[in-house]
């Protein structure tokens, strides 16, 4: 990739988050950084870059559905990130482009049959090219990928065998919910209730799988539907809506990584509640709200008002102080093959879906087209975990992310 113009190109940076993107690159990227801005409306670019202060960054006027004009894009970049959503609509063409032509890329997609897709058709393409095709470089699912593969490589440091199993708890929040976020459910409730093979890959927990083993019953594995109480953190739990894709994201990491992370590893995700009986009811609360969201979302009708009048359009978010007063706690547990208990905090400072996401896949991106000799020599559609691992890892501690492990 040595001749190609540009290390880094970030598509959608007209949009809310693809501008906060810009806006992170232009403060931490390295000074010897090639990059560029683009999408469909020149006008919107150059305000973006204007209202950034980025001189005369180049860009390029590119529609998500031109397939051609996406192809020269990915030729002329080691790497390529997208903010550009719902990506089962939007997305298809830039990772076949990439793929195709040995971009590096990376998204923040929370899509799963998006993904599966993306595997079944760029996989051996990237192979074969040497691509490393990264989804989910977002609040989902870079803080419970990453943070798993940490206790894993903490665990083989210290001359464990392996992970027997591992469980993710998203603690206390505080974030908004992105217009694109709502836009990219609606669309995945609309493609399950018309399609019976997207439903079956819903209720799959190794859906992401490189092979699939086919049905499951394992509890541990199946996506919590109720409240439970966690003896491992000694606290009430209630569902997680972002567990669907981020369990799935774990599992293909423990599938990719070389030697897997354990013989029989298994991954379980949840929300955590506060300490006491007031755990159990707001798990409760929790649990009943979430319910009735997708059942409402389940309904044509319903599904239209929450779209249409209820919650934020795609391209709006929350202000700066909104955004500056954000943050997240993920705690994990996993246990060793030999018995030995391991605990680990990842933490972001800003609001995850805005702030944090932006930090995670401009650090994505900066690592995929600046790191390459430092990272693992894997390709085709991958994980951050298995594409990037520790040197992403190494990445967010220095811009201000917590990954640590308690021993």
């Amino acid at each position: 990739m040595s001749d190609r113009a540009f290390d880094l190109v970030l598509f959608g940076a007209t949009g809310f988050t693809g501008k906060l993107v810009a806006e992170y690159l232009a403060r931490h990227g390295p000074r010897d950084l090639r990059w560029s801005i683009a999408g469909r409306s020149k006008a919107k670019l150059e305000a973006v870059r204007t209202e950034l202060g980025l001189g005369e960054l180049p860009i390029h006027v590119v529609d998500a559905d031109d397939e051609e004009a996406l192809a020269r894009l990915a030729a002329q970049t080691r790497a390529v990130c997208t903010t550009v959503g719902p990506f089962a609509k939007h997305g298809v063409r830039l990772v076949r482009a990439a793929a195709k032509h040995g971009t590096h890329y990376c998204d923040i997609t929370g899509e799963p049959q998006f993904i599966r897709r993306s595997i079944d058709e760029n996989h051996d393409e990237a192979v074969r090219t040497k691509a490393r095709i990264v989804h989910c470089c977002g609040f989902d699912s870079i803080p419970f990928d990453l943070g798993v593969h940490m206790l894993w490589d903490h665990a083989k440091r210290r001359g464990s065998k392996g992970l027997a199993w591992a469980k993710g708890f998203c603690g206390a929040t505080k974030g908004g919910m992105s217009g694109g976020t709502i836009a990219s459910m609606v669309g995945l409730i609309e493609e399950a209730t018309r399609d019976r093979d997207v439903r079956r890959l819903l209720g799959d927990p190794h859906g992401l799988d490189p092979v699939r083993p086919g049905r499951t019953d394992d509890p541990f594995e199946q996506d919590q539907r109720s409240v439970r109480w966690d003896p491992d953190i000694e606290r009430w739990t209630a569902p997680f809506v972002m567990a669907a894709i981020n369990t799935r994201v774990v599992r293909r990491s423990n599938a990719l990584v070389e030697g897997h992370y354990g013989e029989h590893f298994r991954y379980h995700e949840a929300m955590s509640m506060p300490k006491g009986p007031k755990g159990l009811v707001a798990g409760a609360a929790l649990t009943a709200g979430l319910g009735g969201f997708t059942a409402a979302l389940a309904l044509p009708l319903s599904r239209k008002l929450i779209a249409d009048k209820l919650l934020p359009k795609p391209g709006e978010g929350p202000s700066k102080e909104a955004r500056d007063a954000g943050y997240f706690k993920v705690r994990l547990v996993a246990e060793t093959e030999e018995g030995k208990k391991l605990h680990g905090r990842v933490e972001g400072t800003s609001d995850p879906g805005y702030g944090e996401t932006a930090k995670m896949l401009g650090e994505s991106a900066l690592c995929l087209a600046k790191d390459g000799a430092r990272l693992p020599p894997i390709a085709g559609v991958l994980t951050p975990a298995s594409a990037m691992g520790m040197v992403l890892v190494e990445r967010l501690r220095a811009a201000s992310m917590t990954f640590v492990v308690d021993d």
